[in-house]
């Protein structure tokens, strides 16, 4: 009996070596595609069944491309780059990575945001060059005298917001679509507007959709305190960085800390790079020894359940009609 064929797209840093493993001893042959690029994929992937997707855009055409494949794992927990509409129509299943690095996020945007409370950044290039307290560019803040506004409540805000209450003096948070019986009790539920004029920090933990699509801009922006803050380790495109970058020009951000961008990595000449005001990381929130492991393991177990019992762990795209396993 053939075995059926499953195909690793886009890994990035990412070592497929645990996933390729379990998906070999469930009876399945795998191909490392290792590329983004709609033709190398269909070049390893022609008889797939199944494709395990990095940051590969998996659109209708590609889909139309790849005739026996009935599933799409994402390598992540956001799956914004494949069009669901068409593997609806399709009768495929999509399925992603919910927690796999709920913690490591969580962490990595409080650090970020007390880095940029503290004046972290600034305080060690002050240090390198000479200086010391007095030459210091402001005094930081008390964090238990500052709000932290979450755009998002999910489960890396909700750890987030466990994690912050402590150390803020308010947490508070958007999302028209949590339900009231998931929303934390120590968390101030607020619109948008509101949320934006009360926050001293801001962390975005929003999907990347129509909706969500450049979510702040300059108007948002300017809502905020002057001398506010911005975290983003969601997805780069909920952020206009033109006007990231105006507001630190024009001090009404005293910071921003970004692990994501629209493009990446950010171009040579991109002035982000160099922008004294951000503080960069390489979308590298979600990583740590236990969730490299993971993020090839659990998408490769979403596969492996949907062979064996018709359906995915996690799926997030379901077909009319459930089954067709190979």
């Amino acid at each position: 009996m053939t075995r059926p064929l499953a195909v690793f797209t886009d890994l990035d840093d990412l070592d497929p070596a645990p996933g390729v493993a379990l998906l070999d001893r469930a009876g399945f042959d795998v191909r490392i595609a290792d590329s983004a690029d709609p033709d190398a994929i269909v070049r390893a992937a022609s008889d797939a069944v199944a494709l395990l997707v990095g940051y590969a855009r998996v659109d209708a055409d590609l889909l139309d491309r790849l005739p026996h494949v009935r599933i799409l794992a994402t390598l992540s927990a956001g799956y914004d780059m494949v069009d669901t509409d068409a593997a609806r129509a399709r009768g495929l299943w999509v399925c992603n990575l919910p927690d796999a690095a709920t913690e490591e996020v969580a962490v990595h945007a409080l650090a970020s945001a007390l880095s940029l409370v503290r004046d972290l950044p600034q305080a060690d290039a002050v240090v390198r060059r000479g200086g010391w307290t007095t030459d210091l560019p402001r005094l930081p803040r008390r964090t238990s005298e500052l709000t932290l506004g979450l755009v998002g409540m999910g489960r890396i805000a909700s750890r987030l917001a466990e994690l912050a209450a402590p150390i803020f003096g308010r947490v508070t948070a958007y999302d028209p679509l949590c339900p009231p019986e998931r929303w934390p009790a120590a968390v101030r539920r607020m619109d948008l507007d509101a949320l934006l004029a009360g926050s001293d920090v801001l962390s975005l933990h929003a999907p990347l959709n129509d909706a969500t699509r450049g979510l702040i801009g300059r108007a948002q922006l300017e809502r905020m305190p002057a001398g506010s803050f911005l975290v983003n380790v969601a997805r780069g495109e909920l952020v206009d960085p033109a006007a990231v970058l105006e507001a630190l020009d024009g001090g009404h951000l005293a910071g921003a800390a970004l692990d994501v961008l629209p493009v990446e990595p950010p171009a040579p000449n991109d002035p982000v790079r160099t922008h004294p005001g951000v503080l960069l990381s390489p979308h590298s929130a979600f990583l740590s020894d236990a969730s490299r492991r993971a993020y090839v393991e659990r998408p490769a177990e979403n596969v492996i359940a949907w062979h064996r019992t018709g359906r995915p762990l996690t799926p997030v795209v379901t077909p009319a009609t459930e089954g067709n396993t190979p």
